[in-house]
């Protein structure tokens, strides 16, 4: 990076491990900014995401459910407000930086396409020829150039460290020496991707970032398949951990209303999911005592994870919703629907970018070529669900503009 890093504040002289990232000794931002007198490095990043479009428009994209399908169900923007406030939390007893923990939450899903992970499955087939498409390499393509909202430069200008912990928050992305061949084009686009050093692993925030959306998605998940009745509550009593907590509630509390039993014992997941991923990432840094956060990088496995135990229940609970909501025949007719409005929508626009908005197509080369298909990929990325519904309506049926 070529910058220095933002001037710390007095009022964030809250304690940190030596492990943590500390924002008076970030490495930078690739274009040198003065400091604030108000907010150190990590706390102006996680305000320039809060303010960003793309996190906006997390508010209509699907988590499990269309957006438009309920207003009671999690969208991107819920699940990243519920992943930050686990990671807040993680952060603060394990001594690490809150801001960037929150901020590293907060931007986890900005590369997410409409229509979840089945539109991300369409994207990486339809730009397989063009380099390829991966969510995670597109969230840094938002955050350093699709966001313009700077007179100074593209993207948000973020620290190295919340850079590093979105790509890398999943874990290293190649061996030692690595060209980046095999990386999506959208990470070996950023002029700075070697100086993110993608061979290691992320810092202490990242991982709690990373650990934080595993525990809100699978409680939360949980919690809107109860509540739609895509799940029933009877087989779930036979899962190892679950089980025992509706028991449990329930006869704590016999005469409460489904609703308030089910709110209850996920809130209880909850915890004890949270207090797992401590106990096990104490007992990993009492092991491996990493005296700076560089260390911590350095490591060859993650500190921050779940227990051996917290593991299998996960994967008992995995297998659950996989079968019997993430395939259920409802949500594979909404994703089926997805899938084709955006697998459309890219065949036209690349075939005839001419039907684009002119601010869109100054980005584009011919039809069909690389620099085409990357401009579109970015356009349709960054739709939501409900915009690219209604585009789809009014370039492929006839009363769309009539």
């Amino acid at each position: 990076m070529k910058g220095p890093s933002d001037m710390m504040i007095a009022a964030n002289d809250r304690f940190r491990a030596p492990y943590a990232c500390h924002p008076a000794q970030s490495k930078g931002r690739y274009f040198p900014q003065p400091g604030s007198a108000m907010r150190n490095a990590f706390q102006r990043d996680r305000d320039r995401i809060i303010h960003s479009g793309a996190f906006r428009r997390l508010k209509e994209k699907t988590q499990v459910f269309v957006a438009h399908e309920g207003d009671q169900y999690r969208t991107r923007l819920t699940h990243s407000l519920e992943v930050s406030q686990i990671a807040r939390t993680l952060a603060r007893a394990l001594g690490g930086d809150e801001d960037l923990a929150e901020a590293l939450a907060l931007a986890h899903d900005l590369g997410h396409p409409p229509f979840g992970h089945s539109g991300e499955r369409v994207l990486a087939e339809k730009m397989q020829e063009f380099g390829g498409f991966d969510h995670n390499a597109q969230t840094l393509r938002v955050v350093t150039k699709l966001e313009v909202r700077y007179p100074e430069f593209d993207g948000l200008n973020l620290t190295w460290e919340t850079l590093e912990g979105v790509v890398k928050h999943n874990g290293p992305l190649m061996a030692p020496g690595g060209d980046g061949s095999g990386l999506a084009w959208a990470f070996t686009d950023y002029e700075d991707w070697r100086a993110l050093e993608l061979h290691t692993h992320a810092g202490l925030e990242a991982q709690i970032a990373a650990l934080s959306d595993d525990i809100a998605y699978n409680n939360h998940d949980l919690d809107d398949g109860l509540r739609s009745g895509l799940l029933e509550l009877e087989p779930l009593l036979d899962l190892p951990l679950l089980g025992d907590i509706f028991r449990r509630v329930d006869k704590r509390w016999p005469d409460i209303k489904r609703t308030v039993l089910i709110h209850e014992a996920v809130r209880e997941l909850i915890g004890l999911m949270v207090g797992d991923v401590l106990d096990e990432t104490r007992r990993r840094l009492a092991e491996a005592e990493p005296q700076s956060a560089d260390a911590l990088r350095q490591l060859d496995r993650p500190m921050v994870a779940f227990s051996d135990g917290m593991l299998e229940i996960l994967a008992a609970l995995r297998r659950h919703l996989f079968a019997n909501m993430y395939r259920h025949y409802k949500v594979n007719r909404m994703m089926s629907q997805g899938q084709r409005v955006m697998s459309d929508l890219f065949d036209l626009y690349l075939s005839d970018p001419g039907v684009l908005p002119p601010d869109v197509r100054s980005g584009m080369g011919q039809p069909g070529s690389a620099q085409t298909a990357r401009a579109v990929c970015d356009y349709i990325a960054g739709m939501t669900d409900r915009f690219a519904v209604e585009e789809h309506r009014r370039l492929f049926t006839v009363q769309g503009y009539f």
